[in-house]
């Protein structure tokens, strides 16, 4: 299988759950600065997905997964051993869904004002906000173990991701001393590490 991805972006939560899976991939770059996008073996990323966005994972036979949430279950889903996602059918599975909706729709999507060009400094601080506010519902969360789920699943990934944009864009966790904990535990997995020395993130 192979995974497009772009440095830094969400891309980074099915990579780094590739690591911990233990799975067999290649990865290619998607220059997101060019348009349309282009890989790095020249393809447009739109001849992949209409979506024009990463994360994109192509399987061996030609299929193609997007959006990051489902990515993820699907790789967890390839090594159940691992246990990096509940089982299908069990409440547990459906928990870690939540959560993984709750990241997509109110952490993901929430930082999208903050690297706007085009938003003002009035919106941005809306966004930080709204941020904020959820950051205090994570906490919570975090204050009850170490993950999300207690112990690591794919949301954990995930959220890393998203968490981890705040060095870039000079927003501090430190109000929120569980998140803290949270990516620093995260950053010394050697799953994380790999995955993040490959995109020249560390």
């Amino acid at each position: 299988m192979k995974l497009y991805y772009s440095s830094g972006s969400c891309a980074l939560s099915p990579h780094i759950v590739l690591e911990e899976a233990g799975l067999s991939y290649a990865l290619e770059a998607v220059d997101l600065k060019t348009s349309p996008h282009a890989t790095a073996s020249g393809r447009l990323l739109t001849e992949l997905t209409s979506k024009g966005y990463v994360p994109v994972l192509e399987l061996d036979n030609g299929a193609v997964l997007t959006e990051g949430a489902v990515i993820v279950q699907y790789l967890a889903d390839q090594v159940p051993d691992k246990q990096l996602a509940p089982a299908n059918g069990t409440f547990d599975r459906y928990r870690l869904q939540e959560w993984l909706n709750f990241i997509a729709s109110e952490i993901h999507k929430g930082f999208s004002v903050l690297w706007n060009p085009a938003s003002t400094p009035e919106m941005k601080q809306a966004g930080l906000e709204r941020l904020g506010k959820r950051f205090d519902l994570l906490a919570q969360q975090l204050e009850q173990g170490e993950f999300l789920m207690g112990s690591f699943t794919v949301a954990d990934a995930y959220l890393f991701t998203c968490l981890n944009w705040t060095n870039y864009l000079q927003v501090s966790l430190e109000p929120w001393k569980p998140l803290v904990a949270f990516q620093s535990r995260m950053a010394a997995r050697p799953a994380v590490q790999r995955a993040m020395k490959t995109e020249g993130l560390l």
